[in-house]
């Protein structure tokens, strides 16, 4: 069933509307530069996130490449539990920059050291270069925490194709004794790529997130892997052995039926789920904090108890 959107949305969206159907009208194609930029552009509706007792940009040496992280700890006088945050973005576009008021309003809420990966995006480095780069971090995370306390527990989050990220982590943690994750938080995570749900017919257009402009996230991404089936969590391997889960869906999200599907499979599985859905958000309601903002409060007080618990 289509959405039907929050009223704090529609001026927002009439606008988001207006500039999709110009740029329909006038063949103006998808470019990562634009992709981009209009991502950032979102920031505006980010407010600053809280002062914290230690936030630093750390960079972790892999095979070839380093991997820029930020660190951010409410507190370095206790043992925190650690969250890995991997942002959202399609696997093109967002960054660490961008999302630095959510997790640090992760960190404060959550009282717990927050790990934001700055991985590396498609185009330029497709499938499945950034899900290695988050892969390296996690199963490395100690190196990042000189000089903070921590109580041994690891979480990661991650919305929208960071949650594809936590999701393709916790089914290869299953079977990889390196990756230990004990719980997952996942917001209209993508965790489907065949593009089957009834939710992207739905949801695919006046909602912000367009099918089309998803197909073309896809394409960049998986250049030269055609299974793309092989890469979708919802189709892999799951079993009681993933981490417990904490997973918010959007009503009129095109993403929203996998995320459901996800939570489903989950419990059939014998996990622990717990699930909630903002019926009148679109997909990346997070990142429009100042226009939703009861919402987006909501969101974080339920993951705050999610880390605490």
């Amino acid at each position: 069933m289509r959405g039907v959107v929050s009223t704090a949305l529609e001026p927002f969206l009439a606008e988001a509307n207006k500039t999709i159907s110009e740029a329909k009208k006038n063949g103006v194609p998808f470019t990562p530069e634009a992709v981009r930029q209009g991502i950032n552009a979102l920031a505006v509706y980010l407010p600053q996130g809280p002062a914290l007792d230690f936030v630093a940009d750390r960079v972790l040496c892999a095979s070839g490449r380093d991997i820029a992280v930020r660190v951010y700890c409410p507190t370095v006088d206790e043992p925190l539990p650690v969250v890995i945050h991997y942002h959202g973005g399609g696997h093109m576009c967002g960054s660490v920059e961008l999302y630095d008021p959510i997790c640090r309003k992760v960190s404060a809420l959550g009282h717990c050291i927050v790990i934001a990966v700055e991985y590396r995006l498609a185009p330029e480095h497709p499938y499945p270069a950034g899900i290695d780069d988050c892969e390296y971090v996690l199963a490395h995370y100690l190196d990042c925490l000189a000089g903070l306390n921590h109580n041994g527990a690891i979480y990661i989050m991650g919305d929208s194709g960071g949650g594809a990220i936590c999701t393709t982590l916790s089914m290869r943690s299953q079977s990889d004794s390196q990756l230990k994750i004990d719980k997952q938080i996942l917001i209209y995570p993508s965790v489907d790529y065949c593009g089957e749900h009834e939710s992207l017919r739905e949801n695919g257009s006046g909602f912000l997130l367009e099918r089309s402009k998803i197909d073309w996230y896809f394409e960049q991404y998986f250049q030269g892997f055609s299974d793309v089936k092989a890469a979708s969590p919802l189709h892999g391997k799951i079993t009681a052995a993933l981490p417990d889960t904490l997973i918010f869906t959007a009503g009129c999200d095109p993403l929203r039926d996998e995320g459901i599907a996800y939570a489903e499979a989950l419990r059939e599985a014998g996990c622990q789920v717990q699930h909630h859905q903002f019926d009148d958000m679109i997909h990346a309601y997070m990142l429009l904090d100042s226009m939703v903002s009861e919402q987006c409060d909501q969101t974080y007080q339920m993951i705050a108890e999610f880390i605490q618990r």
